[in-house]
């Protein structure tokens, strides 16, 4: 059974949540303050955590970049904003999906499984992970990507990626040498029916960059093509 970490300071929404997504058949657990939050994910054992943004001791913009480096469970992000700009900070931080207060709990349970699925696609289940093979993986320069592993290294050390980094990194390492559009990697990555815009690429691949760059300000792996798009070049 799948667990879910309900981190909400109103008792009774997170009640709400709570029922919805016991019925679906998930186990919940609720934690009502952020800095309790912060200290108890990382070393607890849930599937996805349902994050709202305003918290007492801490938001969830505080918990979800403290966290994010150590952990790769889904992050859905719930909270009464419901401007672009605060949609994009959240996804910027880490989190895999938005949902705005008030919602519909049951699109709100469909969201948790269609995160959960996904994850699952991705990463497999452990012994899966550990059987992937040399010829598996793809070189680039100095970084190595294990695709069917979900895990990657830049000079040995391995780099922690949340779910949709991995994706877009991988989307683009398997096809080097080809400029995209924000657009196109939009919808790749994100899909038709997810609720945000292009902008969410820049962001990611700022991240990315961050991680696999050695110099971030000058980018040489994933490069920028002014008025066209991204493409990610094989140097070796």
């Amino acid at each position: 059974m799948n667990k879910i970490l309900i981190v909400e300071d109103d008792l009774e929404i997170a009640m709400l949540q709570q029922d919805y997504l016991e019925i679906a058949g998930f186990s919940v657990d609720i934690i009502s303050d952020g800095l309790e939050a912060e200290a108890k994910i990382p070393s607890g054992d849930w599937n996805l955590i349902l994050l709202d943004v305003m918290l007492p001791g801490k938001s969830g913009y505080d918990i979800c970049r403290k966290i994010r480096d150590t952990i790769s469970i889904p992050i859905l992000m719930v909270t009464a904003r419901g401007e672009s700009i605060d949609k994009i900070r959240g996804l910027g931080l880490g989190a895999n999906d938005y949902i705005v207060k008030p919602f519909d709990p049951a699109e709100l349970v469909a969201r948790v499984k269609s995160q959960l699925a996904q994850y699952n696609r991705l990463v497999g289940d452990a012994s899966q992970q550990q059987q992937y093979i040399a010829s598996e993986k793809i070189v680039i320069d100095n970084l190595t990507i294990y695709p069917k592993s979900w895990k990657a290294y830049k000079n040995g050390e391995e780099i922690k990626f949340p779910n949709r980094e991995f994706e877009l990194l991988t989307f683009f390492a398997e096809n080097p040498n080809i400029v995209f559009s924000k657009e196109q990697l939009f919808e790749k990555i994100w899909g038709f029916d997810y609720i945000g815009s292009s902008a969410t690429v820049t962001v990611h691949i700022g991240r990315i960059r961050d991680k696999i760059e050695d110099d971030p300000q000058n980018p040489e792996v994933i490069e920028t093509i002014w008025g066209a798009g991204y493409r990610l070049n094989r140097l070796n």
